[in-house]
């Protein structure tokens, strides 16, 4: 099924997984974007597309302060205590 896919579809299946709608606006099921989702992947896999232009690709950042989350406060990270537990 996936090697029957045009660029359209596959094109539409990745819009409708980021959008979490069809393209008449209906809502997408988790089972639907699960679906989806893997056929998207598959797709990629199958048809080489780059890497950074696959779903869910993320950048690498280069080595250094912004990258390594210097100065940045627990609180900002979320890992501050929660003095109400105590």
């Amino acid at each position: 099924m996936i090697n029957q896919m045009t660029p359209a579809i596959y094109e539409s299946l990745k819009q409708a997984v980021s959008l979490r709608k069809w393209p008449d606006g209906r809502r997408l099921t988790p089972e639907q974007t699960e679906l989806c989702l893997e056929a998207v992947m598959r797709y990629e896999a199958e048809n080489n597309v780059p890497e950074e232009n696959r779903v869910g690709y993320l950048e690498q950042r280069t080595c250094g302060a912004a990258a390594s989350g210097a100065g940045v406060t627990p609180e900002m990270a979320g890992l501050a205590r929660d003095a109400t537990r105590d």
